[in-house]
């Protein structure tokens, strides 16, 4: 590798080995300008417009640099807004907060408050809905083992006045295999194994649930809940773990649910005799899905399955985290990706277009039912809910909410002008394109595998995991257009453009994509990796 960069007298510094591999399929280009659905690509000449059809993974719906989003953020700075100014009042966090209730309400029928703990990233909020969670599943582990421990004290009264007996079945179903005469020392080896098992469930650790396909961040907690190995396995060992559950497939739900369920047996009276009553233990800490999964490849979750899911998660009193950090915020014609299904979650994350492509900014949300008011001394973030950020996001909301909603309608009518176009693809180069799948301006295409190619070019990208980014840079070098595979799915070019994508764009997109097939087709490796 060239140690340094050609345009700065110094070595490459800044991740030099992810520039390496951007070199490598063509994509270590340099944007300078960034207006609408174009970014502008530094060449020798000047500046090259390029169709960005990734859109910042989804975090500018409504293009960047919008003028009314730019024209605000310069008067919040010319203003000298206080960016830095914690552990005082926020009213334009409680204002951002409310906004988002009033739009959430109204997607889901309800007026169950949503409380707000704002971050800087979609990957920290995810942390905090899941610390969130645990903190909660710590607390309702603390009031069941007082709850219990109130009723051991009054069944051990029962035995010691002899108003009760301890049979042997008690302590078959134990597990005990002393049997004293003294009812005391019956129920006192009933106890020291029942506590045994108590020690035994406390010290588990929480057990999460996860879609497969799944992608929730990539920080020591969150990675775990993301499916990729690639990504989750190196750092196994920092955070707690998760069942990957596939898509449509509530049979495994309750197979997990077998496995994993944990049962504290407690002492009850029941005429004159000690009897054993079990008490659901808290191990399910949460359940998290994406009501359209970003990196796994854009694929939709199921009404039917988000209501498996939602019902499964009530019966084990398990709380569902909904991520709609790359759906969410009008992506796909709604705030809430997940609405229209009929999901509702008791914990949503938001982040990209919440911060209008300018600001770096992400909330979690709790409905009131689980929030735990001591979470807010516990968890803090120094740059989380500043002045700047949240004025930026309720810009965002009012631009969305403008005109009765036009954003999201233009979001779902561009949608369908570039769901067309990929379906028209589709349906020309069968042997070439496998599926379009996706909602709104949140779309993917994914290609055959190509690992069995004639071209040596095309089977070796295809082998090492680097096919999609290969594609990318084609369209790219070739038609200055800009997207990139999904993560975890390598195969699926993505498709995120903002709500100012243009028919001549989404044409522009079209021909390169002609292009890639028409070469992928022929087996033409040489040329699908040339300029």
């Amino acid at each position: 590798m060239d140690d340094y960069n050609a345009t700065t007298s110094g070595p490459e510094l800044a991740e030099p080995y992810l520039r390496e591999v951007l070199d490598s399929a063509g994509l270590a280009v340099e944007y300078v300008r960034a207006q609408g659905n174009s970014l502008y690509q530094r060449t020798d000449d000047g500046e090259l417009p390029v169709a960005d059809f990734a859109g910042g993974y989804g975090s500018v719906l409504l293009g960047h640099n919008h003028p009314a989003i730019v024209a605000r953020a310069k008067e919040l700075l010319d203003g000298g807004t206080p960016v830095h100014a914690q552990f005082s009042r926020h009213p334009y966090a409680n204002r951002l907060a409310a906004e988002l209730n009033r739009i959430i309400h109204r997607e889901l029928g309800t007026d169950e408050p949503y409380y707000a703990v704002f971050a800087n990233s979609g990957a920290e909020a995810v942390e905090a809905a899941i610390k969130h969670a645990e903190l909660d599943r710590g607390m309702r582990i603390a009031d069941l083992l007082t709850q219990t421990a109130a009723r051991r004290d009054s069944v051990r009264s029962a035995v010691a006045d002899g108003t009760a007996t301890v049979p042997d079945t008690v302590l078959h179903t134990l597990g005990v295999t002393a049997r004293p005469e003294s009812a005391a020392e019956r129920f006192a080896l009933v106890e020291e194994e029942i506590e045994r098992r108590t020690r035994e469930l406390t010290a588990r650790p929480p057990m999460f649930l996860s879609l497969e396909g799944g992608f929730h961040g990539k920080l020591a907690a969150s990675v775990q809940l993301t499916h990729n190995e690639g990504y989750r396995l190196p750092f196994a060992a920092l955070a707690a773990q998760a069942r990957f559950v596939p898509q449509d497939r509530p049979d495994v739900l309750k197979e997990i649910h077998a496995e994993e369920r944990g049962v504290l047996p407690e002492p009850a009276v029941v005429d004159g005799q000690v009897a054993l009553v079990e008490r659901e233990f808290p191990v399910f800490c949460a359940f998290l899905l994406e009501p359209v999964q970003g990196e796994g490849g854009i694929r939709e979750l199921s009404a039917e399955f988000a209501r498996e899911i939602q019902e499964f998660c009530a019966a084990v009193d398990c709380p569902v985290v909904v991520d709609e950090i790359q759906s969410g915020m009008g992506r796909t014609g709604t705030l809430l990706a997940s609405s229209p299904l009929g999901l509702r979650g008791d914990y949503y994350t938001l982040a990209k277009t919440l911060g209008g492509g300018i600001a770096k900014t992400s909330v979690m949300l709790v409905r009131r039912t689980w929030y735990r008011k001591e979470f807010e001394i516990v968890h803090s973030s120094t740059f989380a809910k500043d002045s700047f950020s949240c004025h930026i996001a309720l810009k965002v909301l009012e631009l969305l909410e403008a005109d009765d909603g036009a954003a999201y309608r233009r979001a779902v009518e561009r949608g369908e002008a570039l769901r067309s176009m990929l379906t028209r693809l589709h349906g020309d180069f069968p042997d070439v394109v496998a599926e379009v799948r996706g909602r709104g301006l949140m779309l993917g295409l994914e290609f055959r595998d190509q690992s069995e190619s004639a071209s040596e070019e095309i089977r070796q990208a295809a082998q090492g995991g680097l096919f999609g980014y290969v594609l990318a840079g084609h369209l790219l070098r070739r038609h200055r257009v800009r997207t990139f595979p999904t993560a975890s799915a390598v195969n699926t070019l993505r498709f995120e453009p903002s709500v100012e994508v243009d028919d001549a764009q989404i044409a522009q997109l079209e021909t390169g994509l002609r292009d890639v097939c028409g070469l992928l087709r022929a087996g033409d490796g040489a040329a699908l990796g040339s300029a």
